[in-house]
């Protein structure tokens, strides 16, 4: 055992040097790195902040881009075009209208939209907030009381004449912990809503002038999300690492006083994910079912009460939410690694660049996903609507490309050409070259991920089409098909995370796991910007809509948004696996029941309002906007708690009464059914969603036999797309969280114990003898711990739930 065979590596004399200063983060120099060694030591401590300023400049200069497309009406005068678009004939000036009041009215409904977002979003994080606070006071009630509160430190259990930090300092460094993911991950949400608001209706605008610059607005706006992201997920982290191990003392103890960080983003994560989409999906859902279905009028028109909070659910959950939620993966999966890696050979020897190296493969994705950006819009301009999409997947394609060679760089600089992996009881030897390819693999079964996601959920492939033809005899037929489509899409992405099991774990172990689960995110910035390019083009063309701008420019708008829908889930244990494998389905039930809920609600306002409120469908009187924001507002902080409790809640309850073992059970349960229900559901989703953009677009021969709006087939599109609504963006994203939590809920109760006794016997296979008995919570958490470090379980836990994100 590493505690026996290594007993330096939790030894707090050992992490310092002669001059006391630490030796592992606090001071790179001394050591054992020395020379070459402490070169590339002090190479690294500048690489990681420096890349990380490097994003964050990066996406405030894309932010100034977007900026100077301006909101105010201004005559563009012939000729004297330029490649950004900003001197090009509009649309209305080729058409003979020239109406510039369509300037006033896009700032005036992007300022509703941006008010209403912000309104909902401060709610909800001031009933959140009241959560966390008492989560976190609860983590340190339990962490602290482990040793009464003690401020002496203790013993080491492997060394009586040594001490350790006391339970009061691991206490407070977790609860700091937690609650520095919770607000990173507000943090990150509430900026993309807010810059997703400021670029909608400049994407609008810019549509007038070719779908090229409205591409280039979208985008640019992405990946100011997605660069401000990963840029500040990578420095938090890297402060909160060297502040960890300077505090801690020892960087394998402070590794999991860190897992708190994950968990309060996660836990962030959760409530923003299930919170903004019952939000967004009842506002959907109310106003197609009335608009489209009953009243046959367009998406978005002006005259739907709900078509104001429809938009601002746009930015409440696809936004705000994904964006919390990707930070939450980002920093679970880099604490993972660093905590698998604190046991292994340069963990031991305090080699600050080799354990670093989680960090260096995410400064290194920051990097190549500048360029790749730049690919899309400085390298080549997009001409025709049928560029878009295969622009989007270029972006993968390069940032994959380019990402391999720079894994490769970093592990041949970064790592010995040879070290040694815990793994179960043994030290296994690993070569430099066998982690890059641990890394590769999970980083390429992320492309082919996206690509069958793509497949099956793109209108230019034969799956979609498909769903889309069924249409001709009605809603049912589409349901069924859609259903089929998403159980089938499942196989292949199942088959690439078992694959890249195999190879990982084969060739480095648990670590192997880990940072194949890391290369999969780490090209995080151009991901999330393709994800947050779909909202703000679907926004664009709601705007153009509520503007009544010409069709033409909603056609535009209408072709970015569904090209960014296809680029964007024995005894005890035996009842702990039934129990877990239903929780899917009661989280999700949960879920679609208040998404059903909040649009029944919503439906019925809707309808009051077309029926009461005299010259409404003639476009004469005003709707009122402001009661249907408030109905999916209420119903959406309503509605967040019971899912987000039963998450929250089910691994403590289970753990605490039932045992381990039955918690053991529950959480492969949830995995094994959760995460195909999640990859199915978003799937199904977002078949329905592009089979009814593909009628919708008429593009095709097929299409238009389907169409036009207002058909038959074109109603039986809609109600798929109904359905698929909650299924899409509320129940399979969601899931996701519910994973990470369960995970991460058990990483974090490591915690709650007296330390090292508990977890070194158990490790052995040896019984507890200490002070607290077997039957006690705390041995029941410690005993988990031989679970906790099992590939699959891990695997699952890190490398499954980014997956389901990934396909959301």
């Amino acid at each position: 055992m590493p505690f026996q065979q290594y007993p330096h590596l939790f030894s707090p004399a050992s992490m310092y040097s002669v001059s006391g200063a630490p030796r592992f983060l606090c001071d790179v120099g001394s050591g054992e790195e020395d020379g070459i060694g402490g070169a590339v030591g002090v190479g690294t401590e500048i690489l990681v902040p420096v890349c990380a300023v490097v994003g964050i400049v990066f996406s405030l200069i894309q932010w100034f881009l977007v900026s100077r497309v301006k909101l105010t009406a201004e005559r563009h005068a012939p000729g004297g075009a330029n490649k950004n678009g900003y001197n090009d004939y509009l649309i209305e000036e080729e058409e003979g209208l020239n109406d510039h009041s369509v300037v006033a009215k896009c700032a005036d409904i992007q300022s509703a939209i941006s008010e209403g977002a912000t309104s909902f979003l401060f709610t909800e994080y001031q009933y959140v907030g009241m959560f966390m606070v008492a989560f976190a006071i609860l983590i340190f009630l339990f962490l602290g009381s482990v040793e009464g509160f003690s401020t002496k430190s203790q013993p080491c259990t492997y060394d009586k004449e040594k001490t350790c930090k006391p339970a009061l300092a691991t206490a407070i460094f977790s609860t700091v912990s937690f609650l520095l993911g919770a607000f990173t991950s507000v943090v990150s949400g509430f900026l993309g809503m807010k810059i997703a608001t400021y670029a909608n209706a400049r994407t609008t605008l810019e549509a007038r002038k070719g779908v090229g610059k409205a591409f280039i607005t979208a985008f640019r706006s992405g990946a100011v999300m997605g660069f401000l992201l990963a840029a500040n997920g990578l420095l938090v982290l890297y402060i909160a690492i060297i502040s960890s191990s300077c505090t801690m003392g020892k960087i394998g103890k402070a590794s999991l006083n860190l897992t708190g960080y994950g968990l309060g983003g996660s836990s962030m994560a959760l409530f923003g994910r299930v919170g903004g989409g019952i939000y967004t999906k009842a506002a959907d859902v109310g106003a197609d079912l009335v608009g489209k279905v009953e009243r046959n009028i367009p998406e978005d028109d002006p005259r739907n009460p709900a078509v104001i909070a429809d938009n601002v659910g746009d930015n409440v959950g696809d936004i705000a939410g994904m964006g919390s939620d990707l930070f939450g993966s980002y920093a679970e999966s880099s604490c993972a690694a660093l905590v698998v890696a604190s046991i292994s050979s340069f963990g031991i020897n305090h080699e600050f660049t080799s354990m670093l190296y989680p960090l260096l493969i995410s400064s290194v994705g920051i990097l190549v996903c500048l360029i790749t950006t730049l690919f899309a819009t400085d390298f080549f301009e997009i001409k025709a609507v049928k560029e878009i999409e295969p622009a989007l997947k270029k972006q993968l394609i390069i940032s994959t490309i380019l990402m391999t060679v720079g894994i490769a760089i970093v592990t041949w600089i970064g790592l010995p050409s040879s070290f040694t992996i815990y793994n179960f009881g043994t030290q296994k030897v690993v070569k430099n070259w066998q982690l890059f390819l641990c890394v590769a693999v999970g980083l390429w079964a992320g492309l082919i991920i996206g690509f069958i996601t793509e497949y099956y959920t793109s209108n230019a492939y034969s799956p979609v089409q498909d769903v889309a033809d069924s249409c001709r005899t009605g809603a049912a037929t589409n349901v069924i098909f859609g259903l089929a489509l998403g159980y089938k899409s499942v196989i292949i992405p199942i088959f690439a995370i078992a694959v890249s099991i195999f190879v990982s774990f084969s060739f480095a172990a648990m670590y192997g796991i880990a940072v194949a689960a890391l290369g999969m995110l780490s090209t995080i910035a151009t991901g999330l910007a393709i994800d947050a390019y779909g909202p703000i083009s679907d926004n664009a063309g709601g705007i153009a809509e509520m503007a009544g701008m010409s069709h033409r420019i909603r056609e535009r708008t209408d072709a970015l948004d569904a090209a960014g829908n296809t680029t964007a889930a024995i005894g005890k244990v035996f009842i702990g696996l039934i129990v877990g494998a239903m929780l899917p389905y009661w989280f999700s039930a949960m879920t679609m029941k208040s998404v059903g809920s909040a649009a029944l609600k919503m439906v019925e306002e809707v309808r009051r309002q077309f029926n009461t409120i005299p010259g409404l469908m003639e476009g004469h009187a005003k709707p009122d906007y402001a009661t249907c924001v408030k109905i999916s507002t209420d119903a959406s902080i309503k509605e967040m708690i019971p899912p987000g409790a039963l998450v929250m809640l089910t691994p403590l309850i289970v753990g605490t009464f039932f045992g381990v073992e039955t918690l053991s059970g529950v959480l492969a349960g949830s995995l094994v059914s959760g995460v195909q229900i999640a990859i199915s559901a978003s799937n199904t989703g977002g078949a329905w969603d592009n089979a009814k953009k593909y009628i919708e677009a008429g593009a095709s021969e097929h299409a238009r036999t389907l169409g036009p709006k207002g058909s038959e087939p074109h109603k039986a599109a809609v109600i798929g797309d109904t359905i698929g609504d909650p299924l899409k963006d509320t129940s399979g994203p969601s899931l996701n969280i519910l994973i990470k939590l369960c995970g991460i809920s058990r990483l974090c109760s490591l915690l709650c114990h007296s330390w090292w006794s508990a977890f070194q016997d158990i490790l052995k296979g040896e019984d507890y003898d200490a002070d607290v008995g077997k039957d006690s919570c705390c041995y029941n958490i410690a005993f988990s711990c031989r679970i906790l470090i099992h590939p699959q379980f891990y695997f699952c836990i890190y490398l499954l739930s980014h997956l389901m994100g990934f396909l959301s």
